[in-house]
């Protein structure tokens, strides 16, 4: 018999026929579970498209709700909403902005394993719980006896998304090659300075892309903040020490109106709120993908 006699024989011994066709199956199912997700989001994004573009204008941006009776059509808007959302989300994040990235290093640079072990599973248990449970806790915490208020949105959203903005600095830490930091330490240059001057500068896009996905996440949340910053009027407001009109908010409120008109108020806002979250997410991916391709080329 024939040395290649014997190696097909060997191989179909060993069943490699059989496990080259189980793997191009399970590559199929991949696939197809992949064209399914992105065939969703595109349903998802067609759908609201096409029930939001004709009421997305300027007016939308600009305009308030009007709340009087008129006769005729009067145009109104969602601005209270927007600036409300830019407000809170902003306010959000620099709170949890700094928290976050500080307990990223800590843990990833300074702290013992034990510690850094458990703290890491504390960030995991916020990172799931969910989002009307912090919406309860907020507002026993700061509604009950004060009122509601811009801040309390703020710090609602905040408490969502330190975990986010911890565990994504971390990840990115862990990028950064240990050489550079011995290198710095080899100098006698003190690790807090190492780490000021070394590592962080290697994690900027890194921190960015969580602070982006983060701020995304938090935009589109209904739920804490029915609990904390619902109670608003239709005037247009910066003043976070009230309760301000957010975004998904005026959604949820529109969508159970019964003047249609206001339907396709919410679809817009809808829209608005899904090309704001999409563009985050694209940047967020850019950044990601140039952050992991400078740190690859500097090891």
């Amino acid at each position: 018999m024939s040395t290649h006699s014997l190696t097909k024989a060997s191989l179909r011994a060993e069943g490699l026929p059989r496990r080259r066709a189980v793997n191009r199956a399970m590559e199929l199912v991949a696939w197809l579970a992949a064209a399914l997700g992105v065939a969703i989001l595109g349903v998802v994004v067609w759908s609201v498209a096409r029930r939001g573009a004709g009421a997305l204008n300027l007016d939308l941006l600009t305009k308030t709700p009007s709340v009087a009776f008129s006769l005729t059509p009067v145009k109104q808007g969602l601005a209270n909403a927007f600036a409300g959302s830019l407000v809170i989300v902003g306010i959000a994040t620099l709170m949890a902005l700094p928290v976050g990235i500080l307990v990223a290093i800590y843990l990833n640079e300074f702290a013992r394993p034990s510690v850094r072990t458990a703290v890491s599973l504390t960030l995991d248990v916020l990172n799931g719980v969910p989002a009307i449970v912090i919406g309860i806790f907020v507002y026993g915490l700061l509604v009950l006896g004060h009122g509601q208020s811009g801040f309390a949105g703020s710090f609602a959203l905040a408490c969502i998304m330190l975990p986010l903005v911890a565990r994504s600095t971390m990840e990115v830490l862990t990028l950064v090659p240990m050489s550079l930091r011995e290198a710095s330490l080899a100098l006698g240059v003190p690790r807090w300075r190492t780490t000021l001057s070394i590592v962080l500068p290697q994690t900027i896009g890194g921190i960015v892309t969580g602070t982006v996905l983060a701020v995304a996440r938090v935009a589109g949340e209904t739920a804490p903040l029915l609990f904390v910053s619902s109670l608003a009027g239709t005037s247009l407001s910066w003043d976070p020490h009230h309760a301000l009109q957010t975004v998904p908010v005026a959604i949820f409120e529109l969508s159970e109106s019964a003047d249609p008109a206001d339907h396709t108020r919410a679809w817009a806002a809808a829209l608005v709120l899904l090309i704001f979250i999409l563009f985050s997410s694209l940047g967020a991916r850019w950044l990601a993908t140039r952050t992991t391709r400078r740190l690859s080329t500097s090891r």
